[in-house]
């Protein structure tokens, strides 16, 4: 008997493209003895976009867009835009409240190339952790970011995970009080962040995260995969609808040539010219300028969470030795 598995996505309508390549990617690997609902969680979408987005449903594999502006209306001004991390990233947060009814779910970013059986990522086993992540591949490797996660955070950065592939026990989620404390953290304190919402999860959610091996979440990096890639993420500055050199950069175009977006992705690579490297490159340099800012401020997490205050208490109850999984 065949087990539905919810998959979601959030999206703006710049990244309907890319979303789009994604699902397409999905839906071609994913293993029949399942069905699966796709949820794009979003404010607001073209009419037309989402119908693009919508053809790709078949048999055994629903597509739905959930417009959840009301829902955030009342924290939405506190979410921030920073770099390449889009407002519509916030929005994983408030999944084990909108879905009541799941236990367990996968949430994806729009910005990766799923080449795998995604039920075999859904039915990894948890046991009591929140999260099933994989480490991120680019912050202990790189000075400014290994600070930022240690000094400002307060987190190990060999164990810091990045949020674009996740595996939520819901359960979890909602027995501690993630999105709760979420909430009172980003309306009390106005934190000066390099990933948003990724530091609330990795910070909410440490010591309760089962590490995944990197072929869920492999970015285009020279480090070695862990297994047989199943999940290209395109998680760092260059993408491959603007660069030409971007490491894996053939499996996207593998399923946008066959994407209803295929003709606007073209042009957005060739409306991506010298000029937009130049401030791309100008922003790179930016972001490890800003991680030393952030690093030397009194006013962050590790300065102003972990001193025994309200929050730390409040941390505290989340702590245990995490479980294998």
């Amino acid at each position: 008997m065949s087990r539905e598995i919810p998959i979601f996505f959030s999206t703006d309508d710049n990244y309907i493209p890319y979303l789009d390549v994604a699902i397409a990617s999905l839906i071609t690997n994913a293993s029949r003895n399942d069905t699966y609902r796709i949820i794009v969680l979003n404010t607001g979408l073209k009419p037309e976009n989402i119908a693009k987005v919508k053809m790709n449903g078949r048999e055994g594999f629903s597509i739905e867009f959930l417009d959840i502006s009301e829902y955030v209306e009342h924290i939405k001004s506190h979410f921030k835009n920073v770099y390449h991390f889009s407002i519509a990233s916030y929005y994983r947060l408030f999944i084990a409240s909108l879905f009541p009814q799941y236990d367990k779910i996968v949430y994806l970013d729009c910005d990766l190339i799923v080449l795998g059986d995604i039920s075999e990522l859904y039915h990894v086993e948890l046991g009591n952790n929140i999260l099933g992540a994989v480490c991120d591949q680019y912050v202990p490797y790189t000075l400014e970011f290994r600070d930022y996660v240690k000094t400002a955070l307060g987190l190990n950065p060999d164990k810091y995970v990045n949020t674009g592939v996740l595996v939520i026990n819901l359960n979890e989620f909602r027995k501690n009080s993630i999105e709760e404390q979420f909430i009172e953290l980003i309306t009390r304190y106005d934190f000066d962040l390099l990933d948003p919402d990724q530091a609330y999860l990795n910070f909410l959610c440490q010591d309760k995260i089962c590490t995944l091996p990197n072929r869920w979440n492999k970015v285009p990096t020279s480090l070695n995969c862990e297994g047989t890639k199943s999940i290209v993420h395109y998680a760092l500055y260059k993408k491959p609808w603007q660069d030409d050199d971007v490491v894996d950069g053939d499996f996207f175009w593998e399923y946008a040539r066959n994407s209803r977006f295929y003709q606007q992705i073209l042009e957005h690579k060739s409306a991506f010219g010298d000029e937009e490297k130049v401030k791309k490159e100008a922003a790179t340099n930016e972001i490890l300028t800003h991680a030393k800012k952030i690093v030397a401020s009194d006013y962050t997490f590790s300065k102003l969470l972990y001193r025994g205050n309200q929050y730390g208490k409040i941390n505290l109850q989340i702590r245990s030795t995490q479980e294998n999984c």
